[in-house]
């Protein structure tokens, strides 16, 4: 998938760990965990904002997108999704 979780990156340049944002997030050390890795299909943007503001970074600085021939290839209609 060409969308990466940067989170981890965000964490150490911050001087935290995951259980110490998840336990201030309300989340399982699980589901921090899911987010991480990138196993998360999608996030409420009301989740992301508190995310945000825990981390004082933007939206952009958890993400980053790698250009992938075979998803420009892809239909992008929106079906499916």
């Amino acid at each position: 998938m060409p969308v990466k979780v940067t989170l981890d990156a965000v964490l150490q340049a911050r001087g935290l760990t995951a259980r110490s944002v998840a336990e201030r997030m309300g989340f399982s050390e699980t589901q921090m965990s899911l987010f991480r890795s990138g196993k998360v299909r999608g996030m409420r943007f009301a989740t992301l904002a508190k995310l945000c503001l825990l981390l004082e970074c933007q939206p952009g600085d958890l993400f980053a997108y790698d250009i992938d021939e075979e998803d420009l290839k892809a239909d992008h209609t929106g079906a499916g999704d």
